[in-house]
């Protein structure tokens, strides 16, 4: 595909039908196996001429029946020229098989079934594959447009071949790609039947749910450093996570494109108004309620995951089945960051330190941009601005704090600079397409790469974090990990030439173009690379005692099981706030739940209502990060007027509140693979307006938030979901008590924007809010209980120490909370344990109409009777100081 010869549509590019052989099929037993989990087959292209049907190209089919209603189909060469590249690094581990079944080989038609009741039809001539839910109807269809195909590779001639239709050397402005190995492409339509709306593909700024691209550009997946990106936009900027679900009343379900090259992807929505009626008529019959898509990647061979779903939470599962989940983060990163470009020396870090302090507003870290470096020089400190490292971190851990510092791929090529002499001298640099060291440009000026599919190169770039080869770092400095896509000021798009060469490793018989891989291959990956070594580096520089913190810019599928990820450079501007719901929830739903957005925006100034809304939005969003532009003017919240510094302090304080809620979600994240910021459709799919919603959004199942994006309002629109449910909803300032019926009117102030817990919920608080995380962690807590319909409630709370692997041999508390009219309880149901000192100071509880007469704790056999206050204003019940210990099971019982 090079530098875009053509964009991809939903109508065929040529005339060759891709099938299987139909008389292989019915007579030879060698076309057609089935062991244990896979399919195997050959596969043929066809081209009708004059009637003559001239076979031109073989390739190998493989359909595999994975676990948890799974699905994977693999097309290659069968003798490819040289070997295709598949991606490295977005699966973990191999995906674990299920039982595949041949049910029936008759008429040009293969059956198979799973061991979950999904079935795969597979159609010979032209090849089309079915993949039918449990009730037998089609789910996702592959192939049903005929746009698969798999380029085949071809001998070059060495005095270089006739360049038809641009089809080998491009030009791309000044840039020239040379192609050495000719077109590659790959390409597979996907119909999705019953389907409303599809979801995912991130990154792009267009909103949640995505639209039709017939009469546009289609969705872009390339990593770029895109300057002052757009909004409403399908352009390739920082991530691409090849990851579509489609949605309907009927069924959740989704595909995977496992493929690390450009990709491009046009959808139609045939339920859309500006879809044309003869499209729909022609390509579904009238049937308006059908997603199609097609995925086109520049190189490659068809891998292609089908996830039968069948609701959002299994989807969600699936995906994260094959690429991970993110691990339990350090409690201290889900607390509040202060960034900015850049803090400029030692005492300016010290003063924003003490200014936090000083003005009551609680941080848990401060991060250094690229100019505390020696002339930008990673794993160094400016010798003047910078000159006692560890005297300056040991300043901020004395609080609690921590400290963030940035490492970038790029590596200035400056004489006697260890980095760049280590790698020159030991072939570590990424090569250029004649195989010498790449240098491009960027923010060192003269730069080079390290290639880390090269095992030496990830081995030399991790064993840079160890505290020796760090002077200065501790276990509490950790890293930002930028500029990963990879940014090359001067290069192509501001990224690397595609006909760069990485490492391979040497195989007999390969050589020339089959001894490397070319950046084409692995772009979109490459940023996962980077944050993997990182990873690596910093697990062994403790140990591995200590978990990594680690935040990038550059996203790919199984960058979730290493890194945080933002938004990017953003603006201070109100699209820019509300687009980071959408990113978010987008990149969420593609496996990436720790994620946030500059606050405020990097480029530009937020005046006090923007600033005061994005801080208010950030703090129920996973990462909270204030960030910006070094040519911006300074904004540390008390810089601001004092009524705003205010109002931002308690944005930071409401989420320091909800630190345990957030460390809880994301330990069941770990367990239950489903993100921990939702669309609303997650737990309400059969509501068709929540389809469409991307203002409003789920933290677990307990809150919904709507965020105020809107400058100088004073009431908003929310969607409250749940009516067929009888769901109740409490606002969190007041308890007042919503019942759902989808869309009301909000009044809101300055001061708040739309919070409210489900009724049937409890959640953990701690209202002692400290100036860091870590001072809290012994402080008592505070529950509260919202009742449903049926006067009951549930949650949990998840405690360890916040920061090692000890979690890992049972040192953890996980509690199930449950109440009802009789008693509340709180259930340890791991078998291990975790020495808290925390207790429980006080219990709220919401919407409760006839209220207790006495209350008594039980724990440890011993019997203590309680104080409750009742406001029948907002029938809110309190029990004051319970004093129970949050190491131990306890019980609070009611008498009426």
């Amino acid at each position: 595909m090079g530098s875009v010869r053509y964009l991809p549509r939903l109508i065929p590019l040529n005339n060759d039908i891709i099938h299987f052989d139909n008389e292989d099929i019915n007579t030879s037993p060698d076309s057609v196996f089935v062991h244990g989990n896979v399919l195997s087959a050959e596969v043929i292209t066809v081209n009708y001429d004059e009637e003559k049907k001239n076979v031109e190209w073989h390739y190998a089919l493989r359909l595999s029946a994975l676990v948890d209603g799974t699905f994977r189909v693999e097309i290659d060469e069968a003798e490819p020229l040289y070997p295709r590249y598949r991606s490295m690094v977005a699966l973990d581990g191999e995906p674990k098989g299920d039982v595949l079944k041949l049910i029936s080989n008759e008429n040009g038609k293969l059956t198979l079934k799973n061991s979950q009741g999904h079935k795969v039809i597979i159609t010979a001539e032209p090849l089309k594959f079915e993949f039918l839910d449990k009730n037998g109807e089609p789910a996702v269809v592959l192939n049903d447009n005929a746009q698969l195909f798999v380029e085949p590779l071809k001998v070059r001639n060495g005095d270089g071949e006739e360049d038809i239709e641009g089809s080998l050397a491009e030009n791309f402005k000044s840039h020239h790609d040379s192609r050495p190995r000719g077109n590659e492409a790959v390409s597979i339509d996907v119909a999705f039947p019953d389907a409303d709306q599809a979801y995912g593909i991130p990154e792009h700024t267009d909103g949640f749910h995505l639209k039709t691209t017939t009469s546009g550009e289609p969705y872009r997946l390339y990593n770029l450093d895109v300057f002052e990106y757009e909004l409403d936009s399908r352009m390739a900027i920082y991530g691409s996570i090849p990851v579509m679900y489609a949605h309907g009343p009927k069924r959740s379900v989704g595909v995977f494109w496992h493929n690390s090259a450009e990709t491009w992807i046009d959808v139609v929505n045939y339920g859309e108004g500006n879809v044309v009626s003869s499209l729909v008529n022609l390509v579904t019959g009238g049937q308006k309620r059908r997603v199609d898509a097609r995925f086109m990647s520049e190189s490659g061979v068809v891998d292609i995951f089908v996830l039968m779903g069948d609701a959002p939470f299994d989807v969600y599962r699936q995906y994260s089945t094959l690429t991970g989940v993110t691990p339990l983060p350090p409690k201290f990163s889900l607390a509040y960051h202060q960034s900015r470009w850049n803090y400029v020396d030692e005492a300016d870090v010290r003063s924003v330190d003490e200014g936090f302090d000083s003005h009551d507003i609680p941080l848990d870290v401060i991060w250094l941009d690229i100019e505390y470096t020696d002339n930008r020089k990673y794993f160094t400190w400016h010798p003047i601005k910078f000159a006692h490292p560890a005297e300056m971190v040991g300043n901020l851990t004395a609080k609690g704090r921590k400290m963030v510092v940035i490492i970038d791929p790029h590596i200035k090529r400056e004489a006697g600079y260890f980095f760049h002499e280590d790698c020159t001298e030991q072939g570590l640099y990424i090569k250029n397409k004649d195989g010498n060291d790449y240098e491009g440009w960027c923010w060192p000026g003269s730069s080079s790469y390290p290639d880390f599919h090269n095992p030496a190169a990830f081995k030399y770039f991790a064993e840079r974090y160890r505290f020796e080869n760090f002077p200065g770092t501790n276990k509490d400095v950790h890293i930002w990990n930028d500029m990963n896509e990879p940014s090359v000021f001067n290069g192509p798009e501001i990224t690397m030439p595609k006909d760069n060469r990485h490492y391979k490793p040497s195989q007999d018989g390969q050589d020339g173009l089959a001894s490397f891989w070319e950046h084409r291959h692995i772009h979109n990956e490459y940023g996962v690379w980077h944050i993997m070594a990182t990873h690596q580096g910093m697990l062994d520089r403790s140990d591995g005692q200590f978990r990594p913190f680690i935040l990038s810019r550059a996203v790919y599928s199984g960058t979730q099981r290493y890194a945080a990820v933002w938004t990017g450079d953003n603006m201070a501007e109100w699209g820019f706030l509300l687009a980071s719901i959408s990113m978010c929830l987008s990149l969420a739903s593609a496996g990436v739940s720790f994620c946030g957005s500059d606050v405020g925006g990097f480029f530009k100034y937020p005046e006090a209502e923007l600033m005061t809304r994005w801080y208010q939005a950030a703090a129920f969003q996973p990462f909270m990060r204030a960030h910006s532009h070094i040519e911006t003017k300074r904004r540390e919240p008390w810089l601001y007027d004092a009524t705003t510094t205010s109002r931002l302090r308690d944005a930071v304080r409401r989420r320091y509140a909800l630190l345990d809620l957030w460390y809880t979600l994301f330990y069941e994240h770990t367990l239950d693979r489903v993100p921990v910021m939702r669309p609303l459709l997650t737990h309400y799919p059969k509501e068709e307006q929540t389809y469409t919603i991307d203002d409003t959004y789920l933290l677990g199942d307990k809150l919904l938030i709507r965020p105020v994006v809107e400058p100088g309002v004073t009431s908003v629109k929310v969607y409250l979901p749940g009516r067929e449910s009888h769901t109740v909803w409490y606002d969190v300032d007041s308890f007042q008590r919503h019942k759902a019926n989808g869309y009301f009117t909000q009044e809101v102030t300055i001061a708040k924007i739309p919070v409210y817990q489900r009724g049937g919920s409890i959640i953990p608080r701690k209202e002692r809010v400290r100036r860091s995380s870590a001072l809290m962690e012994d402080d008592p807590y505070t529950l509260v209980v919202t009742l449903d319909i049926n006067n009951t409630a549930a949650g949990t709370l998840y405690i360890d120490d916040g920061e090692t692997y000890d979690f890992k041999s049972n040192k953890f508390i996980y509690a199930k909370i449950t109440y009802e009219q009789t008693a509340m309880k709180y259930i340890i149901t791991n078998s291990g344990n975790y020495p808290t000192r925390s207790w429980l100071e006080r219990i709220v509880i919401a919407g409760i109409k006839s209220p207790p007469k006495s209350a008594k704790l039980i724990q440890d056999g011993k019997s203590t009777a309680l104080q409750m206050t009742i406001h029948r204003g907002n029938d809110v019940l309190v029990v004051r100081k319970p004093a129970a210990l949050m190491a131990k099971a306890w019980e609070i019982q009611f008498s009426y």
